[in-house]
Protein backbone atom coordinates (compact mmCIF):
# COMPACT_ATOMS: atom_id res chain seq x y z
CA UNK A 1 0.00 0.00 0.00
CA UNK A 2 2.61 2.36 1.01
CA UNK A 3 4.72 1.50 -2.39
CA UNK A 4 1.26 2.20 -4.54
CA UNK A 5 1.09 5.57 -2.59
CA UNK A 6 4.78 6.66 -3.04
CA UNK A 7 4.19 6.02 -7.15
CA UNK A 8 0.77 7.80 -7.25
CA UNK A 9 2.66 10.61 -5.40
CA UNK A 10 6.06 10.81 -8.11
CA UNK A 11 4.01 10.12 -10.75
CA UNK A 12 0.96 12.94 -10.04
CA UNK A 13 4.27 15.44 -9.52
CA UNK A 14 5.92 14.58 -13.20
CA UNK A 15 2.56 16.37 -14.61
CA UNK A 16 2.76 19.89 -12.68
CA UNK A 17 4.18 22.50 -14.43
CA UNK A 18 5.36 26.29 -13.51
CA UNK A 19 6.42 29.11 -15.11
CA UNK A 20 5.50 32.18 -16.51
CA UNK A 21 6.35 35.31 -18.59
CA UNK A 22 7.49 38.82 -17.90
CA UNK A 23 7.21 41.94 -20.42
CA UNK A 24 8.37 45.51 -20.68
CA UNK A 25 7.18 48.44 -23.20
CA UNK A 26 7.07 51.69 -23.79
CA UNK A 27 6.19 54.18 -25.85
CA UNK A 28 6.44 58.29 -26.38
CA UNK A 29 4.72 60.55 -28.46
CA UNK A 30 6.06 63.83 -29.60
CA UNK A 31 5.05 67.61 -28.75
CA UNK A 32 2.17 67.62 -31.33
CA UNK A 33 1.16 64.47 -30.12
CA UNK A 34 0.41 65.48 -26.92
CA UNK A 35 3.85 65.28 -25.53
CA UNK A 36 2.76 61.78 -23.75
CA UNK A 37 4.57 58.13 -22.53
CA UNK A 38 3.86 55.60 -20.90
CA UNK A 39 5.99 52.27 -19.54
CA UNK A 40 4.51 49.27 -19.13
CA UNK A 41 5.76 46.38 -16.57
CA UNK A 42 4.51 42.99 -16.40
CA UNK A 43 4.95 39.63 -14.38
CA UNK A 44 2.42 37.01 -15.37
CA UNK A 45 3.60 33.88 -12.95
CA UNK A 46 1.79 30.75 -14.12
CA UNK A 47 0.91 26.80 -12.91
CA UNK A 48 -1.08 24.37 -14.76
CA UNK A 49 -1.45 20.28 -14.12
CA UNK A 50 -1.11 17.69 -17.33
CA UNK A 51 -4.34 16.07 -16.66
CA UNK A 52 -3.11 13.67 -20.13
CA UNK A 53 -1.10 13.85 -23.01
CA UNK A 54 -3.92 16.30 -24.98
CA UNK A 55 -5.59 18.23 -21.70
CA UNK A 56 -3.62 20.51 -19.09
CA UNK A 57 -5.33 23.26 -16.68
CA UNK A 58 -3.76 25.88 -15.13
CA UNK A 59 -3.85 29.78 -14.13
CA UNK A 60 -1.93 33.13 -14.41
CA UNK A 61 -1.94 35.12 -12.29
CA UNK A 62 -0.38 38.31 -13.34
CA UNK A 63 1.24 42.22 -11.85
CA UNK A 64 1.19 45.30 -14.10
CA UNK A 65 2.40 48.76 -13.60
CA UNK A 66 1.36 51.36 -16.27
CA UNK A 67 3.17 54.57 -15.45
CA UNK A 68 2.12 57.69 -17.55
CA UNK A 69 3.79 60.73 -17.92
CA UNK A 70 2.47 63.84 -19.32
CA UNK A 71 -1.54 64.44 -19.79
CA UNK A 72 -2.14 63.47 -15.90
CA UNK A 73 1.03 61.86 -14.99
CA UNK A 74 -0.57 58.33 -12.96
CA UNK A 75 1.11 55.53 -11.98
CA UNK A 76 -1.45 52.64 -11.59
CA UNK A 77 -0.89 48.83 -10.48
CA UNK A 78 -3.45 45.96 -12.12
CA UNK A 79 -3.77 41.99 -10.76
CA UNK A 80 -5.64 39.62 -12.96
CA UNK A 81 -6.47 36.11 -13.04
CA UNK A 82 -6.63 33.87 -15.91
CA UNK A 83 -7.47 30.10 -15.37
CA UNK A 84 -7.58 27.84 -18.52
CA UNK A 85 -8.55 24.65 -20.40
CA UNK A 86 -4.78 23.18 -22.67
CA UNK A 87 -5.76 21.29 -25.30
CA UNK A 88 -2.71 20.07 -27.45
CA UNK A 89 -3.66 18.94 -30.96
CA UNK A 90 -0.27 18.29 -32.21
CA UNK A 91 2.99 16.83 -31.05
CA UNK A 92 5.89 17.44 -33.91
CA UNK A 93 9.09 15.83 -31.92
CA UNK A 94 9.93 18.55 -29.77
CA UNK A 95 7.50 20.98 -30.87
CA UNK A 96 3.92 21.06 -29.33
CA UNK A 97 0.82 22.98 -30.55
CA UNK A 98 -1.92 24.05 -28.42
CA UNK A 99 -4.51 26.64 -28.13
CA UNK A 100 -5.81 27.59 -24.42
CA UNK A 101 -9.05 28.33 -23.85
CA UNK A 102 -10.28 30.52 -20.52
CA UNK A 103 -11.04 33.58 -18.32
CA UNK A 104 -9.20 36.37 -17.94
CA UNK A 105 -9.93 38.98 -15.10
CA UNK A 106 -8.09 41.98 -14.60
CA UNK A 107 -8.57 44.95 -12.19
CA UNK A 108 -7.10 48.55 -11.21
CA UNK A 109 -7.92 50.30 -7.90
CA UNK A 110 -6.44 53.66 -8.33
CA UNK A 111 -8.00 54.73 -11.95
CA UNK A 112 -10.87 52.16 -11.12
CA UNK A 113 -11.12 50.15 -14.36
CA UNK A 114 -11.86 46.06 -14.52
CA UNK A 115 -11.38 44.40 -18.01
CA UNK A 116 -13.00 40.53 -18.53
CA UNK A 117 -11.40 38.88 -21.56
CA UNK A 118 -13.09 35.37 -22.71
CA UNK A 119 -11.44 33.21 -25.71
CA UNK A 120 -8.83 31.15 -27.08
CA UNK A 121 -4.87 31.95 -27.34
CA UNK A 122 -3.30 29.35 -29.83
CA UNK A 123 0.42 28.59 -28.79
CA UNK A 124 3.05 26.13 -28.89
CA UNK A 125 5.55 24.65 -26.88
CA UNK A 126 9.62 23.81 -27.68
CA UNK A 127 10.49 21.09 -25.26
CA UNK A 128 14.24 22.22 -24.49
CA UNK A 129 14.81 19.23 -21.81
CA UNK A 130 12.63 16.58 -20.34
CA UNK A 131 11.82 19.24 -17.73
CA UNK A 132 12.19 22.92 -18.90
CA UNK A 133 10.07 24.28 -22.17
CA UNK A 134 10.07 27.46 -23.95
CA UNK A 135 6.36 28.33 -24.71
CA UNK A 136 4.77 31.20 -26.66
CA UNK A 137 1.05 32.26 -27.11
CA UNK A 138 0.44 33.99 -30.20
CA UNK A 139 -2.89 36.02 -30.99
CA UNK A 140 -6.25 35.79 -29.37
CA UNK A 141 -9.75 34.95 -30.33
CA UNK A 142 -12.74 35.87 -28.30
CA UNK A 143 -14.69 38.28 -26.16
CA UNK A 144 -13.31 41.44 -24.38
CA UNK A 145 -14.72 44.08 -22.44
CA UNK A 146 -13.07 47.36 -20.48
CA UNK A 147 -15.17 48.72 -17.73
CA UNK A 148 -13.45 52.38 -16.81
CA UNK A 149 -14.56 54.26 -13.42
CA UNK A 150 -17.96 56.20 -14.42
CA UNK A 151 -20.75 55.89 -16.73
CA UNK A 152 -21.83 54.66 -19.70
CA UNK A 153 -17.51 54.31 -21.27
CA UNK A 154 -17.47 50.68 -21.20
CA UNK A 155 -15.66 49.50 -24.44
CA UNK A 156 -16.44 45.58 -25.67
CA UNK A 157 -14.40 44.25 -28.60
CA UNK A 158 -14.69 40.49 -30.33
CA UNK A 159 -12.72 38.97 -32.92
CA UNK A 160 -9.25 38.01 -33.66
CA UNK A 161 -6.18 39.98 -32.91
CA UNK A 162 -3.11 38.98 -33.83
CA UNK A 163 -0.77 42.29 -33.07
CA UNK A 164 2.01 42.61 -30.87
CA UNK A 165 0.07 42.84 -27.77
CA UNK A 166 -1.09 39.29 -28.27
CA UNK A 167 2.46 37.47 -28.14
CA UNK A 168 4.07 36.35 -25.42
CA UNK A 169 7.22 33.95 -24.26
CA UNK A 170 7.96 32.13 -21.26
CA UNK A 171 9.74 28.85 -20.21
CA UNK A 172 7.73 26.57 -18.29
CA UNK A 173 9.64 24.00 -15.38
CA UNK A 174 7.97 20.42 -15.26
CA UNK A 175 8.55 18.42 -12.36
Amino acid sequence: MTMVAAFAAVSMQAQVYIGGSFAIEAWSSQKNAGDRSETVFKIMPEIGYNLNDQWAIGTVIGYQNDKFNGVNGVSESAFSIAPYARYTFSKLGKVNLFVDGGVAFTSASKTDWTEVAIGFKPGLAVNLTDQLSFVSHIGFLGWDQLNPDGDDNNTSKFGLSLDGTDISFGLYYNF
